[in-house]
């Protein structure tokens, strides 16, 4: 459907222009650069490093910032993203934006900078002489002094309470076009000025199918729908050249057919405006993906459909935190792997394990939303979790407290404030004494995993305790006492308070049986201990699994750690952490091959080296897989990640 309201951008200006406040301001369109690209460059540009002032400039303050807030209005849709606008040098109010919502709402590309108060830039603009933004870190984010870019970009800007209005010019589609290159297929499309654009990975296409025609079935996963979405207004003309045709009409079945041979699936699907912004939708094959970059003079986006797309960058984000990007080979596979540096010993630098809910076990949520809610500037998708209950199935220590225990001797990391780490397989064993010499093992501690034999769960789960088996019996201890004892009865329906002086234990399958010897008024006792011991002088631990690197060899057993023979063979995106001969600290993503699926964790481990690693360690993988970065995901959008429940974040403290 074709929407072009005329009125619309001039409500908005109206809007600004009636707005009484001193920190409005407004510059006229003039070109971005005048250095024009041709075709043909566009794409070996991006990975140039750029040099950069190595002076440090000062950090922003909260006393220095006049104004702030975490909603923007472009061109009147309202969006997430923090900003802050403050005093500039010769009186003029200047305008900041976080780095992730210029890169995401805006389609701004990062080139890569060893400089983290410097930010060059590719808009429209020359890739080898780039535009440079001062960039500053505040709290959780980092943001870019877009004043004079904007100017120049003629675009209006308004504070207005919590949101930040931002108007840019009317900018036209002026044609579409598509191609072929040696790496793919190209589509250009022409504008008659910079605007701003954001593309999106939607779901797998699925195809109607009709019950009364055969239909083979399909050799690979299907294509994949992604959206290009800019402000600008397409031709009518131009709509209706991709405007979808429907099928003929299948005549009558009178005689024995062959299948029908599947027609190509066409690259764009559809041309629409809505709400005067022009999307393109496309339908991408499996196994590739848009690479999106844009030229001036004239002013064009040039999307190229390719296996390999992943640009490479190298941009040190802050002190001690570095955002790295590359295609890695192995072998005759080549694997795109994003992935954040980080000294721990940088001044203010620590890592921590953030849950989705932090008052208790259960809970999920997008890794963006829990790393805003602890103000981390970035974090990585860690432990595994039941998806159905929402409870953890693996270690969580946080302070020296187990949120959660570890089970069947996975693969875990260890660390502490000083920057030091331990990976291995790791074991909590727990002892119940009582005074009789009696002495019963602990299999699980706030955990979700689930079997025979007697589980602990204190405070640190939550206020309650609801059975996740039947008919378990549950002792309530309080200052090393047994107080009470009660049937759990059916699973999930009655909770127990957990006694903030104490703690439950739970007795299932056959070591119900223990009770007896149990009796309310018994004295006990906790004896706790890792297996190794090295890992007990650690303060922070998160498990996954399985180990993939130690010492620079590939250790992995997936069968020692108990994973299944489907999850072992299994090809599919990863996350992971590991530490590298420097005493950095590397988290990692790996997405789908060239043209393929993701790495089995046998090509996991091996891409763990080859990235240097000494020590590393698989996390949860597959839609779970996030790495985010300043207010953004940097490898897949966030529409496709799924909701998880913990991971690690990385936190500053600025001077």
């Amino acid at each position: 459907m074709v929407n072009m309201a005329n009125c619309y951008r001039q409500k908005y200006h109206s809007a600004i222009a009636w707005m009484n406040n001193h920190r409005f301001f407004y510059a006229a369109m003039s070109p971005i650069l005048s250095v024009a690209l041709n075709l043909s460059t566009t794409n070996a540009t991006n990975a140039q490093q750029i040099p950069t002032d190595t002076t440090v400039k000062p950090t922003l303050t909260p006393r220095s910032v006049l104004s702030s807030g975490n909603q923007i209005s472009l061109n009147g849709r309202t969006l997430p993203g923090t900003w802050l606008q403050q005093p500039g040098a010769t009186g003029q109010v200047t305008t900041h934006l976080s780095d992730g919502v210029f890169r995401q709402v805006f389609g701004i590309n990062f080139l890569n900078s060893s400089n983290p108060v410097s930010q060059p830039i590719e808009w429209f603009s020359s890739a080898t002489k780039p535009l440079v933004l001062t960039a500053r870190l505040l709290g959780a984010y980092r943001y870019l002094d877009i004043t004079s870019f904007s100017q120049t970009a003629g675009w209006q800007i308004q504070a207005n309470g919590n949101t930040l209005v931002i108007v840019t010019p009317e900018a036209k589609v002026k044609d579409i076009l598509q191609g072929k290159q040696p790496s793919g297929n190209r589509i250009v499309v022409d504008l008659d000025r910079p605007t701003p654009w954001q593309v999106a990975q939607g779901l797998p296409i699925t195809k109607a199918i009709d019950p009364d025609t055969p239909t083979p079935k399909p050799s690979t996963p299907p294509n994949r729908e992604w959206k290009i979405t800019l402000d600008g207004i397409a031709d009518p003309g131009l709509i209706q050249r991709y405007t979808p045709v429907p099928p003929p009409t299948p005549l009558p079945n009178l005689i024995k057919q062959l299948p029908p041979v599947a027609a190509p699936e066409p690259l764009i699907k559809k041309v629409e405006v809505v709400k005067n912004q022009t999307i393109v939708s496309l339908s991408v094959p499996f196994g590739q993906s848009p690479r999106i970059t844009t030229v001036a003079n004239p002013n064009r986006l040039i999307v190229d459909i390719r296996p390999d797309a992943l640009v490479d960058k190298d941009i040190t984000w802050a002190p001690g935190l570095r955002w790295r990007q590359k295609i890695v080979n192995l072998g005759t596979e080549r694997f795109p792997i994003v992935w954040l540096e980080i000294n721990p010993k940088a001044f203010g630098l620590t890592l921590k394990p953030i849950l989705s809910n932090p008052n208790a076990s259960v809970g999920t949520a997008p890794l963006m939303q829990t790393a805003q809610r602890y103000l981390a500037v970035a974090a990585i998708n860690a432990g595994y979790f039941n998806r159905n209950n929402r409870l953890p199935l693996g270690a969580i220590r946080r302070d020296n407290q187990w949120l959660s225990g570890p089970i069947l001797n996975r693969g875990a990391i260890a660390w502490n404030d000083s920057g030091q780490f331990y990976l291995g397989r790791l074991t909590l064993e727990e002892t119940l004494n009582t005074a009789n010499n009696l002495r019963l093992p602990i299999l699980f501690l706030n955990s979700g995993y689930v079997q025979s034999g007697i589980a602990r769960y204190t405070p640190a789960w939550g206020s309650t305790y609801t059975p996740l088996t039947d008919n378990e019996i549950i002792l309530i201890v309080q200052k090393d006492q047994i107080t009470n004892q009660v049937s759990g009865g059916k699973a999930g329906q009655i909770s127990t308070p957990i006694p903030q002086d104490g703690y439950l234990l739970t007795l299932r399958g056959n070591a119900s049986t223990a009770a007896a010897q149990l009796p309310i008024g018994t004295a006990i006792s906790i004896t706790s201990v890792t297996a190794p011991r090295d890992f007990s002088s650690y303060p922070y631990i998160v498990a996954a699994g399985p180990l993939l690197v130690k010492n620079r060899q590939i250790v992995l057993d997936a069968k020692a750690e108990k994973f299944s023979n489907s999850f072992i063979a299994e090809k599919a995106i990863r996350s992971g952490i590991c530490t590298n001969t420097t005493g950095n600290i590397a988290i990692t993503t790996v997405h789908n091959r060239a043209g393929g699926p993701g790495p089995t964790l046998a090509e996991h481990a091996q891409l763990m080296q080859l990235l240097g690693c000494v020590d590393a360690l698989n996390l949860d993988g597959g839609s779970s897989t996030s790495l985010y970065l300043g207010g953004q995901l940097l490898d897949r959008s966030p529409s496709t990640a799924a909701r998880v429940h913990n991971g690690i974040g990385i936190f500053i403290q600025q001077k």
